[in-house]
């Protein structure tokens, strides 16, 4: 196969993400986004060392989309951060294959750091400072991933859902019951009361 006589670090991790997106994380290899460029698995060593240099190139293409400009000041605090949290949400959870990713290569990547330090700017302006500030940033990333991987890999409207409410009344009666009440709420619903729950905690 001829090879493309140069190619950007946004070119190979368009590449990366599309074989992501249509094959699966497990589907991401040196031979499969070479294949994706048209170009030899050789060949693209040429530009990346390895797979984990593929991955951090992903991470930074999907995090770096992420709108990290301060939200309206005249705002509430809360409201503005979650704001911030549902533009992750959101820009990620378009590629939810890539959020294991997202967790292991966030240090790296300056899209999510930006988010961190708008999301922290409104914290500290509430009053969120030290150890706390460091609990609740991690607490956000925590319910913001763990919110997509909910939303696509097990939703509320799922097979386990199902199965959860023709649970046995008298061994599971709250499990079934809570179950069943799940089938009305959406995932947007879910995500928002959730984190409103979350930021209810975070202080005054």
């Amino acid at each position: 196969m001829p090879r493309p006589r140069s190619l950007t670090p946004d070119q190979l991790a368009s590449a990366a993400l599309a074989v992501i997106d249509r094959d699966g994380l497990a589907g991401l290899s040196m031979r499969a986004v070479a294949k994706e460029l048209g170009m030899s698995t050789m060949g693209l060593y040429r530009y990346v060392q390895d797979r984990d240099a593929l991955e951090r190139l992903v991470v930074e293409r999907v995090l770096g989309a992420v709108d990290t400009a301060p939200p309206a000041a005249d705002a509430p605090w809360r409201e503005r951060v979650a704001v911030l949290a549902r533009r992750l949400r959101d820009t990620v959870g378009a590629h939810p294959e890539v959020v294991p990713l997202t967790v292991t290569h966030r240090h790296h990547s300056l899209g999510v750091l930006r988010w961190s330090e708008t999301v922290l700017a409104v914290l500290t302006e509430a009053g969120v400072r030290g150890e706390r500030r460091v609990v609740a940033l991690r607490a956000l990333l925590s319910y913001v991933i763990g919110a997509i991987q909910l939303e696509h890999l097990g939703p509320l409207s799922g097979p386990g859902t199902t199965v959860l409410a023709g649970l046995p009344a008298d061994a599971f009666p709250l499990m079934a019951e809570t179950a069943r009440a799940a089938r009305g709420v959406d995932a947007d619903r879910e995500f928002l009361e959730g984190l409103a729950l979350l930021l209810a905690g975070l202080g005054d």
